[in-house]
């Protein structure tokens, strides 16, 4: 995958998730201000992720960087959308899955604390 293959996978994912909730919860074709600044926010916060292409999934992340008010946002957004995932999209879901395997890194080297 290329240089930013991972984390834009992982946007994509989040994005394709926050869509699903909000057009379910909502009604909306287009995303409500609350999930566009929910999606706005989760971009932001990977786009500093201090393990970069090596991260795990956020829930198996070590450190928690989202605020705890955005952070039960997204674990709800993820709850409901997660499941519905594997029949919208399967690829994003699948690897989603797959990246959820992977070991999380310790927490005292990330490379740009």
């Amino acid at each position: 995958m290329g240089a930013h293959g991972r984390l834009e996978r992982e946007r994509r994912t989040v994005a394709a998730m926050i869509r699903l909730y909000c057009r379910a919860k909502h009604g909306s074709r287009k995303l409500c201000t609350d999930c566009h600044a929910l999606g706005e926010y989760a971009s932001g916060r990977l786009g500093r992720c201090p393990f970069g292409e090596g991260k795990p999934t956020c829930a198996d992340c070590p450190i928690h960087c989202y605020a705890p008010a955005m952070r039960e946002r997204i674990r709800e957004v993820m709850r409901w959308a997660g499941p519905r995932m594997l029949w919208r999209h399967p690829v994003l879901a699948v690897r989603h899955l797959l990246d959820g395997r992977r070991q999380p890194p310790p927490t005292s080297s990330p490379s740009s604390r």
